[in-house]
């Protein structure tokens, strides 16, 4: 059996780990240089802020819609996804990391196991020790 952990939202996740006043709020995260759109928030893409979105041609709709807007940092995003990955590996050895945000993971030798309540222990943990939804 394998499984697929997706991070939700990744980057706004992180942010929102170190700025609490962040949670429901829209916000969405730039590229290298601050050029386009990487990570949009659930509120961000309810208000149609779309993926890629070029800011400058977007900045006034984000000040008209309170978006904040913020620059990426990579480093922060990689620490989180390294947390991430080692809580998956707490639960099996078989982790293929695929992305920052995403991960497949195999559960060889698992066929006692209630692996519906073994994954909502996966999901909660993270969130636990992370602040990651998944």
């Amino acid at each position: 059996m394998f499984a697929l952990i997706d991070c939700n939202n990744f980057y706004a996740s992180c942010e929102r780990v170190f700025n609490p006043n962040l949670q429901g709020k829209p916000i969405a995260i730039l590229s290298n240089n601050d050029g386009c759109v990487i990570s949009r928030s659930d509120e961000a893409k309810a208000l149609n802020l779309p993926m890629g979105a070029p800011i400058f041609k977007w900045n006034s709709f984000c000040k008209a819609n309170n978006i904040t807007v913020l620059s990426s940092n990579y480093p922060l995003y990689g620490d989180m996804s390294s947390r991430v990955m080692n809580i998956l590996k707490q639960f099996t050895p078989d982790v293929e990391v695929y992305s920052i945000d995403e991960a497949f993971v195999e559960f060889k030798g698992f066929e006692n196991y209630n692996l519906n309540n073994y994954g909502h222990q996966m999901r909660t943990r993270i969130l636990k020790w992370t602040g990651i939804p998944t």
